[in-house]
């Protein structure tokens, strides 16, 4: 098991790298348009690679993480074109907000297992879709808030253009994913893929399971309020559509397609959901109906996603000499399907 566990970890180093190269050289070999489509991916990376924290790792399956991601961009908007509030003013309060509401959610959705916590996760995504969509005075209703401008934050270092604005976003990502990687890999993590596996096993041996999984829900929150004040000055707008079902379940279809319990995955999976999105709504107007078969064919016949199947491919095929896949224990609590 240990050398399984150690050829897949060489595997994961080995695409970590090549896709750190990648992303460093792609402004100056991509159009504009196309690096618009990246940087929108970035950001979606980070919400994607934190719902995995939970969905992938901790075992909580839900749709209601697209409420954390709404109430941080909310907060962004309202504090820029409210307050004139500074760019590390807003990314404070966005975190910070996300956070609280996290906190307060979680003692609702950790009560429940199931479908009925799939129901209790969609009730909170909804409450907060119909709060930014009913109050017109706050926040605009379905015209949203727009107006909003990049700030300029150092003298030498413009984002207001796209190759700035990227570059910028891409630093977020990177200090994203590798404080969710040593949070993954560490006892904490460990302890999360435990629970995830077998919940009353770790309550035997002495773990606080609804603690490990409430600190698990307001980790993610803070990563997911982060990426919504990023999105918010990447689109300079904002409307209910970042807190509808149609974005919660892309959060879900970016990290099941991608692979759940592996954070590369989940940016993978968000990649391959933003790109599709963009090439598909220019030749097929019913492109959404595409993604939904691309989200059933995954359910049903990869499981592990893109990613896990790859991984276990190839570690079996290292460590057997054949081409079989090595299966491993699957979600638990509403998760992969």
């Amino acid at each position: 098991m240990s050398d399984k566990m150690g050829i897949k970890n060489k595997y994961l180093i080995a695409i970590g790298i090549i896709i750190i190269s990648s992303l460093l050289l792609l402004p100056t070999i991509l159009t504009e348009y196309m690096t618009i489509v990246v940087t929108r991916a970035l950001i979606l990376s980070i919400v994607a690679m934190s719902f995995d924290i939970l969905f992938g790792y901790a075992g909580i399956g839900g749709i209601g993480h697209v409420a954390f991601f709404a109430i941080g961009g909310y907060t962004t908007a309202l504090m820029v074109t409210r307050l004139q509030a500074s760019f590390w003013a807003t990314l404070i309060f966005s975190v910070f907000l996300s956070v609280a509401a996290a906190a307060a959610a979680g003692l609702l959705i950790l009560r429940a297992t199931g479908i009925y916590l799939l129901m209790i996760s969609l009730a909170i995504s909804s409450c907060v879709w119909g709060l930014v969509f009913r109050w017109v005075s706050l926040t605009g209703g379905d015209s949203g808030i727009s107006g909003l401008v990049r700030p300029n934050l150092v003298m030498f270092w413009d984002i207001t253009g796209t190759n700035g604005y990227y570059y910028f976003v891409l630093i977020f990502f990177f200090i994203s994913m590798i404080l969710m990687l040593a949070l993954v890999h560490s006892p904490y993590g460990k302890s999360l893929i435990g629970i995830r596996d077998s919940e009353s096993r770790m309550r035997v041996l002495g773990y606080n399971v609804w603690l490990h999984q409430y600190l698990a829900l307001i980790i993610s929150a803070a990563f997911a309020g982060l990426a919504g004040n990023l999105y918010v000055f990447f689109n300079k707008f904002i409307c209910p559509d970042y807190a509808n079902l149609g974005m919660a379940f892309d959060f879900v279809l970016m990290v099941i397609i991608g692979g759940p319990g592996t954070l590369l995955g989940a940016i993978l999976g968000a990649f391959i959901v933003v790109l599709l999105k963009e090439v598909l709504s220019i030749y097929f107007g019913r492109w959404l109906m595409i993604l939904g078969i691309a989200y059933i064919l995954t359910a049903f016949y990869a499981r592990k996603g893109i990613l896990g199947l790859w991984l276990d491919y190839y570690s079996g095929r290292k460590i057997t000499g054949t081409s079989s896949p090595v299966h491993s224990e699957g979600v638990k609590n509403g998760g992969s399907p």
